[in-house]
């Protein structure tokens, strides 16, 4: 038994489609990186910005709390340049290892350091006195005041340590963004390449159904052009006007059988949906499948014989009966077609653990092994004799895959194809969970 369809030299109508499935898949993984990634720069700057404000509430803590030291239990306030009064050393280290440092201003506006202060204030931040940040040699620093008994008094603390976290937290937050864009739009790819994947493939089958079709197609209504415009240029003759009119009908059979599997192909593909499943007697389906085709058989002198174990549970599968039966007539078809006059046609049905096996041999000339992987392709032929599109094993094996079965494709003993299928045993008319084999 040989499947028919596009000739296998013959090569396949060029399809021409729109930008890859790769592409658009680059283009998404971009889009969602780009997405991420301003979502990443509005949530770091936010953190940024919120540590930034958090440190710099810190210190202007610690400078409230060191003017606070200066005033409080002091009825005379601070004392004069020199005097290091109790509970307070404008030197001292604040916890975070930044001297806090003071500055006494005089009634004429000049600043003068305290203690250990080295920094000269400029003129125009002695009138300070909520927390504010002011350059000072040059360096940012935070700087308060207040008056203590008429004498102003003002302290500022470096800034060097905030810029320092804020700075170390932007090269964290770079680095770990860079990181993520990266494994962002590497997923993305992945994922999308993935998902895509089944889509493309279903795309590129379609592109491909649709050239395949048209070239199919192509054939005879060429032939049916050709004879109609012969039939019209000349004068009517009986015998040939019979014979153009056979060709004709010939080819307008074939067409509507072409059309009709394209039909159930485009269906099938475009649903993926299953009619209602329920048990089937494999065995009983073949018998009557058989039947149908005896006259086929007799007709070019063939033997259609029919083994089975019907009449128990041991051939009874859960799929729909429609399918099964389209099935059988594709496997008969084929081998009453490729048999030769007076050839054998063999259908077995018999258990196999715990599925069931459908099995047809025939005495044709057989499937060779190199074709055997290509077998199922759509619109193939393995031979260049006229006869179908090559549709038939496509819709079988489509029957097949969607009903849970197995194909099993060999040599019969008569030399020809061996075709099988099993699909898992039902019992009580449920179909076993765990098929061996």
């Amino acid at each position: 038994m040989k499947k028919f369809g596009r000739s296998e030299g013959e090569a396949r109508p060029q399809v021409h489609d729109g930008p890859s499935v790769a592409l658009l898949t680059v283009r998404v993984a971009m889009a969602a990186s780009a997405i991420v990634g301003i979502a990443y720069v509005v949530i770091a700057v936010a953190v940024a910005v919120i540590v930034s404000g958090n440190l710099t509430a810190d210190v202007d803590g610690h400078l409230i709390q060191a003017l606070d030291t200066q005033s409080i239990g002091r009825p005379g306030g601070l004392p004069d340049i020199g005097q290091q009064p109790p509970g307070f050393d404008p030197g001292r280290q604040d916890p975070r290892g930044l001297p806090v440092l003071l500055w006494k201003v005089g009634a004429d506006g000049t600043a003068v350091s305290q203690g250990l202060n080295p920094l000269a204030l400029p003129a125009a931040d002695t009138s300070v006195s909520a927390p504010t940040t002011v350059s000072i040699g040059g360096a940012s620093y935070r700087v308060a005041g207040t008056v203590v008994d008429s004498q102003r008094y003002v302290v500022a603390q470096s800034m060097d340590a905030v810029s320092s976290t804020v700075s170390t937290l932007l090269v964290a937050e770079i680095g770990i963004g860079c990181a993520l864009l990266i494994v962002v739009f590497l997923g993305a790819l992945a994922i999308g390449r993935r998902v895509a994947l089944p889509i493309e493939r279903a795309r590129q089958r379609q592109l491909e159904f649709t050239a395949d079709a048209s070239h199919e197609l192509r054939t005879p209504l060429s032939v049916i052009e050709a004879q109609t415009s012969l039939a019209l240029a000349r004068k009517r003759d009986g015998a040939w006007d019979a014979n153009a009119f056979g060709r004709i009908d010939t080819e307008l059979k074939r067409t509507r059988h072409l059309v009709d599997d394209m039909l159930w192909l485009a269906r099938f593909d475009s649903t993926g949906g299953q009619p209602d499943a329920e048990p089937v007697d494999v065995g009983v389906l073949a018998a009557q499948t058989a039947d149908r085709f005896g006259a086929v058989a007799e007709a070019r002198h063939q033997t259609l014989t029919v083994h089975s174990a019907s009449g128990s549970d041991g051939s009874i599968v859960t799929a729909p009966p429609e399918w099964l039966d389209r099935l059988l007539g594709v496997l008969l078809d084929n081998a009453c077609k490729y048999s030769p006059d007076g050839g054998t046609i063999a259908v077995t049905v018999a258990g196999d653990g715990r599925r069931v096996r459908l099995t047809v041999d025939d005495s044709g000339p057989g499937i060779p092994i190199e074709d055997r992987s290509r077998v199922f392709d759509r619109f193939r032929r393995a031979t260049d004799a006229p006869g179908g599109a090559g549709l038939g094993l496509a819709i079988a094996d489509a029957i097949v895959r969607a009903s849970g079965g197995r194909w099993t494709i060999g040599s019969s003993a008569a030399g020809g194809a061996s075709v099988s299928v099993s699909w898992p045993r039902s019992v009580s008319g449920r179909r076993e969970t765990h098929a061996a084999g």
